[in-house]
């Protein structure tokens, strides 16, 4: 037994002396031994600069990362000598991915022949972020056959240049300035564009996607202070999601719509109440053919406002209706008026997310001082309970059951604070033909 324990350790101290483990040797092996398309795509996973820094390993990863089919780049990455010679080194005859994030308001150095580089590539998929409003995007820039997906975020949009992206699927613009004559512009040069993204974009007015028959997408997101576009004219497309401020927004045509996610983002609710009343009501008109409908708690609030004001709501052709607000008396109103207006509705999905509780506190005192006395009417019997601390839950499943006649099923996805109700809520279906399914939210809802 000795002689073997004395034998093996003159084989552990053999190995080590001729250059390691042989096993451990091997796993270094492993990942080397892989062919360059399959090293490659592993690189697109991490940061350029650490891709290139592979070159260092050893002579077989001396030139792998140089056929990498994409690149990403932080801006203050751009001041280092070494990386600016990225172009010299890059081989890949096409490059699928460039991502470059400016997180300053500093100039980019050499962005002009970066985005030449790129665009010499053939890039497919590419995604900008300058933090610069006054840098304007070169001609060079607009031409491109190969670019199927575009994101801008903090740049400027020339109104001169014409736009050739004929490859161009998805755009996506985030706080650009790009007025109604360069949209339009874009609009042209992008034949087969399927989905647009418009976020905050201040200098945008009028939207005009009459033009744009393969486009079936619309994102338009705005915050309390922002105010385009105003008008949208978008017949083609069949989904939409539209995040209002308080200024108004007027839907034209949108009569190919089968899906549309509608809320307004605006802090000043209790004091513009009246102002976006008209709007509102203009869009449900514009959406009363839509069957599939989402939305948000500060919307519901002002259909309460306009329920107790007795203005006529449209009749619905929803059959899958998603509310996400918490549950409170200021919402119910609407609610009750959109079920009892939606006559094939089959499952209605509930999201009890957050809400502003000091928007709600507002609005309270500002009823209670007079400031609109048509709200006083939520002292119904199916408002006057409706509060947090009370078990308005249950409550409100009832509610939904008297106001429903074709409802097949009632998904409730709740927060914590609603855990208590389960079992009752349950119990509310046994009676009944409707099916209710209740979970709980995860941490990422």
């Amino acid at each position: 037994m000795k002689e073997e324990r004395a034998t093996a350790s003159r084989r552990v101290r053999s190995r080590r002396s001729h250059g390691g483990d042989r096993r451990l040797k091997v796993k270094g092996e492993t990942i080397s031994g892989l062919p360059d398309v399959i090293l490659q795509h592993i690189l697109t996973y991490i940061p350029t600069k650490y891709a290139i820094r592979t070159s260092l390993l050893s002579k077989r990863w001396r030139n792998v990362w140089c056929d990498t089919p994409s690149l990403s780049f932080n801006s203050s990455e751009l001041n280092n000598a070494w990386i600016n010679q990225t172009p010299a080194f890059y081989t890949a005859p096409k490059m699928m991915h460039f991502h470059l994030e400016s997180d300053k308001k500093d100039d980019i150095p050499h962005i002009d022949k970066w985005l030449e580089f790129v665009m010499s590539r053939r890039v497919e998929n590419m995604s900008l972020s300058f933090w610069l409003a006054e840098y304007n995007i070169p001609e060079f820039f607009y031409v491109s056959s190969s670019l199927k997906q575009l994101t801008l975020k903090f740049c400027g949009m020339s109104p001169k240049c014409s736009v050739s992206w004929t490859s161009l699927k998805n755009l996506s613009l985030t706080r650009c300035s790009v007025s109604d004559e360069s949209m339009a512009k874009i609009l042209s040069g992008c034949p087969v564009l399927e989905s647009l993204t418009l976020n905050r974009c201040d200098k945008l007015s009028n939207l005009d996607l009459s033009r744009s028959p393969c486009l079936r997408t619309l994102v338009v997101e705005r915050n309390s202070w922002n105010t385009g576009p105003k008008d949208i004219d978008a017949p083609h497309i069949h989904y939409l999601y539209l995040r209002y401020s308080w200024f108004p927004c007027t839907l034209v045509d949108v009569s190919s719509l089968t899906e549309a996610n509608v809320n307004i983002c605006t802090n000043e609710l209790p004091y513009k109440v009246g102002s976006l009343q008209p709007t509102v009501m203009n869009t449900l008109e514009k959406l009363q053919h839509v069957e599939k409908l989402t939305f948000g708690g500060n919307l519901l609030q002002v259909l309460s406002v306009a329920q107790h004001r007795g203005v006529p709501f449209p009749m619905f052709k929803v059959k899958a209706l998603t509310l996400g607000t918490r549950i409170f008396r200021y919402v119910i109103p609407g609610i009750k008026m959109l079920l009892q207006n939606s006559h094939d509705l089959k499952k209605l999905t509930v999201h009890t997310i957050h809400c502003d509780i000091e928007l709600a506190k507002r609005l309270d005192h500002i009823l209670s001082s007079g400031f609109n006395k048509a709200l006083l009417c939520l002292r119904s019997e199916d408002a006057v309970h409706w509060n947090v601390k009370s078990k308005h839950l249950p409550l409100f499943v009832e509610l939904v059951l008297k106001n429903t006649k074709t409802l097949d099923k009632m998904f409730l996805v709740l927060d914590h604070r609603y855990r208590m109700f389960r079992k009752i809520i349950r119990t509310l279906s046994r009676n009944d033909k409707i099916s209710i399914v209740v979970s709980e939210q995860t941490s990422g809802e």
